[in-house]
């Protein structure tokens, strides 16, 4: 499943400079045994952080995007795209709060020693990224509608085709760490994959 809708809300301009990024996350509970997320879904009121050691892509595009929270409210994204990518030391976290209870975290961890996580027609919406990066072949400033290197505009995303966009033939990042609204890929493959639910605030940075 390679589409990923957002609510019905209309689109609304925003203004984003976008510098190269990019990351990769993993998908939550049910999804992740899938392989992939639900076709169509409003993001939910809460991100979530992704640390991943190594990160190794082909077929890169970056544009910008609004996502919809359940509830309505907009919310400006870097939409970040790859047609595959291997992914060395992947780590997730989401923090619950539970009325009464307090805190709940839920972590995730795959790719670790020599099992790799592998994904193809990847899309991430990302508000924060921090890598050391290197892109190969890159173009800045192309529209988001001829961009030709990636997997193309998601199916069902709110961006504008002739709005900035950037795009490359390949890219490694080293240390990522990212706050992200949304995943989806075609498939996601998570070798060594483990999850623990746990009390209080474990994340992954």
């Amino acid at each position: 499943m390679e589409s990923l809708a957002r609510g019905g809300t209309r689109w609304k301009r925003f203004a984003v400079v976008m510098v190269p990024s990019v990351a990769a996350t993993a998908a939550i509970g049910v999804a992740l045994s899938q392989g992939a997320l639900a076709a169509s879904f409003n993001v939910s009121g809460q991100q979530f952080k992704v640390a991943v050691d190594r990160l190794d892509g082909t077929g890169f595009a970056q544009y910008g995007a609004i996502d919809t929270q359940h509830g309505g409210k907009n919310i400006p994204v870097a939409v970040s795209a790859f047609k595959s990518a291997k992914l060395k030391g992947l780590c997730q976290s989401v923090v619950v709060p539970v009325p009464v209870f307090g805190d709940v975290s839920l972590k995730l961890s795959a790719g670790n020693g020599s099992k790799t996580v592998e994904a193809k027609n990847l899309f991430i919406d990302l508000d924060q990224l921090d890598a050391d990066a290197t892109f190969r072949g890159i173009d800045i400033g192309v529209a988001a509608g001829d961009a030709n290197k990636g997997p193309g505009i998601n199916k069902g995303d709110k961006a504008l085709p002739g709005s900035f966009a950037q795009q490359a033939d390949s890219a490694t990042l080293i240390g990522v760490k990212q706050t992200a609204w949304a995943t989806s890929a075609g498939t996601f493959k998570l070798s060594g994959l483990s999850m623990k639910v746990s009390k209080g605030k474990n994340e992954c940075f």
